[in-house]
């Protein structure tokens, strides 16, 4: 009966999006020692926070870090009984994969298999995760360790966006999925690398949907600022399959300053838009992009 209600409870908060500590893995107070990812962002932050072991599965689109490659792979396309099989403690999605597959979720949580959706949309949000990532595997301190880690080099970074003038900061539109002519929103992962690079956003306008980390622009909004765009700056990767040629022969988008100066750029999608510590990495990229 206890069981039952654990369970209850977890699917409950996952479905309106909150997760805690005080939930998952509380009765016992035993860490989750065998988890299965569908979430390379997931699998990327628990081989950081030391869980190489406990990882005993990962999504069929990990590519990082190389260390867990090897392991068996996941999709929620698969049936219920490939993931029963590997006697998962937990399972880690994200909202997508909840929406995508209810049956598969539903069949897990009924084998006793516990199932938690997370993805932060923010750097702030980030941290939480990170925590809660911690708690989940009892890595607290470790994920603590992640936290000052990073606001430390987020520190150092500000010390040299200091020495750059406002004024002498070019304006950039960043395009997260071309075909749609997609940007990002106000508070997406993606824009605060922009920010901390030195760019300065030439989309705030941009109105995402709900819960979204991406944000409708529109051909004709984007050459609104043909003259005001510096640098052309597009995520690569899953979710944006560009090239810079197809960037290059948009139709219309010669009128774009960018364009005509060949200050077009691609940078990895993993980098800029995935809530993990190679989010300092994306920093420096771009910045490296900015001021070439």
């Amino acid at each position: 009966m206890l069981l039952f209600i654990r369970y209850l409870i977890v699917f409950i908060f996952v479905l309106t999006g909150f997760t805690s500590s005080q939930v998952f893995g509380a009765e016992n107070n035993a860490p989750y020692k065998r988890i299965i990812s569908l979430y390379p962002a997931h699998s990327e932050n628990l081989t950081a926070l030391g869980l190489e072991q406990e990882l005993i599965g990962i999504a069929v689109s990990d590519t990082y870090p190389p260390k867990i490659l090897d392991k068996q792979r996941f999709s929620h396309h698969d049936n219920a009984e490939k993931f029963i099989a590997a006697n998962p403690d937990l399972v880690l999605i994200r909202p997508m994969i909840e929406h995508s597959a209810p049956k598969l979720l539903e069949q897990l949580r009924r084998a006793g298999i516990v199932v938690i959706s997370l993805q932060p949309r923010s750097v702030d949000e980030m941290f939480g995760y990170w925590q809660e990532l911690g708690k989940l595997t009892g890595k607290d301190r470790a994920a603590q360790e992640m936290i000052s880690s990073f606001k430390d080099n987020l520190k150092t970074n500000a010390k040299i966006l200091q020495s750059i003038p406002i004024t002498n900061r070019p304006k950039v539109y960043f395009e997260s999925i071309h075909a749609k002519m997609k940007t990002f929103s106000p508070t997406s992962i993606a824009l605060f690398v922009l920010d901390q690079a030195g760019g300065i956003n030439i989309a705030v306008d941009a109105e995402a949907r709900k819960n979204s980390n991406i944000a409708a622009y529109g051909k004709e909004r984007i050459l609104s600022h043909a003259s005001e765009i510096d640098i052309f700056l597009a995520q690569k990767g899953r979710m944006n399959r560009v090239t810079k040629k197809d960037i290059l022969q948009e139709p219309g988008f010669l009128a774009i300053k960018a364009i005509r100066e060949q200050e077009v750029y691609l940078v990895d999608e993993q980098l800029v838009s995935r809530p993990t510590q190679r989010i300092l990495k994306g920093i420096e990229t771009v910045r490296n992009i900015l001021y070439h």
